[in-house]
């Protein structure tokens, strides 16, 4: 290759170089984090090492937790995940496939039950719009990997400032939210009570505006935006360890500013 590029006007062999180095691989800045939501990892390890096209990108991800708060640079394109049982053991628990754009953050989250062979994981790659809104709101987005314990009709959520005190309960800030699917992102004004953050109230999906006793509430104090600043956050419902119920400790995504 040095032979012909010599060979070549320096115009033609820049050219030739750039294209070597297309050829070489690129991600086109493609990048993911993996959260790890199959309820029975434990059996498994307690952790996965996760391969993109053969590479290990993601070690030991836990149930239920995410890789990292920080992307990982992906390969674009056609990929295949494979999550493997850390430590060191070389058959898959799971394998899936999926297209990734080039240049486009991604949350992948494998979820459902490894039954040996990974047949019931499903693995959710979902891009992320990290953009802050308007300086004064937070973006939420709320994503279903509860796989044995949400209701078939899904759930329904409240977002609402801390402390909750209302007596006339407002509408859902996302309806019917089924598994395995994420909500869009809402737009919600920050809470003008300083330090007092977000009450997450989950209920199970009714029609109109009826409620019963929610599966759980969680407050995160440390959640908010001010009149000058904004924040993009991420929820993942998930079951408890022994997958009877949703655990109340949602995992959070940290999208953009939103620990502040």
């Amino acid at each position: 290759m040095l032979r012909l590029l010599k060979a070549l006007p320096l115009t033609l062999a820049i050219a030739a170089v750039s294209i070597v180095a297309t050829s070489c691989g690129s991600n086109n800045g493609t990048k993911a984090r993996f959260v790890n939501a199959i309820q029975n990892t434990n059996q498994y390890g307690g952790g996965l090492n996760v391969e993109v096209n053969g590479t290990q990108q993601f070690t030991n991800v836990t149930f239920p937790g995410v890789s990292a708060s920080t992307y990982t640079s992906i390969p674009s394109g056609n990929v295949t995940f494979e999550g493997f049982e850390y430590p060191g053991v070389t058959t898959p628990v799971f394998t899936d496939s999926t297209t990734l754009s080039g240049g486009t953050q991604y949350t992948e989250v494998a979820t459902g039950y490894a039954g040996g062979t990974g047949g019931q994981v499903v693995l959710l790659s979902l891009s992320d719009d990290n953009s802050l809104p308007n300086n004064g709101t937070l973006n939420f987005r709320v994503i279903n990997a509860a796989y044995f314990s949400s209701p078939s009709a899904g759930v329904d959520i409240w977002i609402e400032p801390a402390p909750y005190s209302s007596a006339v309960r407002q509408p859902a800030t996302i309806r019917g939210l089924v598994y395995p699917t994420p909500s869009g992102y809402v737009n919600v004004p920050y809470n003008q009570a300083p330090g007092e953050g977000f009450t997450v109230f989950v209920y199970t999906a009714e029609p109109g505006t009826a409620v019963g006793t929610p599966l759980f509430n969680r407050t995160y104090q440390n959640i908010n935006a001010s009149p000058n600043s904004a924040a993009v956050c991420t929820l993942v419902l998930t079951d408890n360890a022994n997958g009877s119920t949703m655990s109340s400790f949602p995992v959070v995504l940290d999208d953009n500013n939103c620990a502040n």
